[in-house]
């Protein structure tokens, strides 16, 4: 590439993201600006301006990047085998009897500690 596409690129890439943060500004100017308007119309209002703020982003080299990890996370999301039913609760059964016996142990401790220092200051007594 030389150095003139190269300038062009740059300034085509800097004129889409700074379309894109207009478009957010936009939309979040015009959800005040329609205060009047019911707040349904008004969310969808900046919806639509928000989600074509993306696209205009996605458009870059970076949100091209951005898209193409987004894309490769949900196909190895869809890779992932998920525990069944029996061993989720098997599981959660046993984190809450681990917090349990960690809650008792972590009293007792304290109060072990309480009771000898309030023998050792006389505060106790």
């Amino acid at each position: 590439m030389n150095v003139e596409e190269e300038s062009s690129s740059r300034i085509l890439e800097a004129a889409k993201w700074l379309l894109a943060v207009l478009l957010v500004g936009a939309g979040i100017a015009g959800f005040y600006y329609f205060s009047q308007w019911l707040l349904i119309f008004r969310i969808l209002l900046f919806l639509a301006v928000f989600g074509s703020a993306l696209f205009v982003a996605s458009r870059t080299h970076v949100g091209v990047r951005l898209v193409a990890g987004v894309r490769e996370s949900i196909r190895e999301a869809r890779k992932v085998v998920w525990p069944t039913r029996p061993e989720t609760i098997q599981t959660t059964l046993v984190v809450l009897g681990m917090v349990l016996l960690m809650g008792v142990m972590l009293w007792m401790v304290d109060w072990f500690l309480g009771f000898v220092l309030r023998r050792l200051t006389g505060m106790g007594a």
